[in-house]
């Protein structure tokens, strides 16, 4: 019987939450340039299934690859980490 490869587990930011059980989530990255050494920053946003409505704009989430759930979203929210400071 085949195994499944571990699904990447990433951490970002909620930037959006316009949509139903859908959240925008803003993920840095940082690479090293192959030729003159430096280290960039970068910056992807995915599209999140949050099936529960739970995450608002601002907090820091958990996500996990899954299987494509619509056309823009592959990924799904875990857990929310730390809570947006509401003002």
């Amino acid at each position: 019987m085949e195994t499944r490869e571990q699904r990447k587990i990433e951490r970002g930011v909620v930037v959006s939450n316009s949509g139903d059980k859908s959240i925008s989530v803003e993920m840095n990255w940082m690479y090293k340039h192959p030729k003159y050494g430096k280290y960039l920053k970068r910056t992807t946003k995915v599209g999140v299934h949050d099936e529960k409505n739970e995450a608002k704009v601002g907090d820091v989430v958990e996500i996990t690859e899954c299987r494509p759930i619509s056309k823009n979203k592959t990924w799904r929210l875990v857990t929310v980490i730390e809570k947006a400071v509401q003002e």
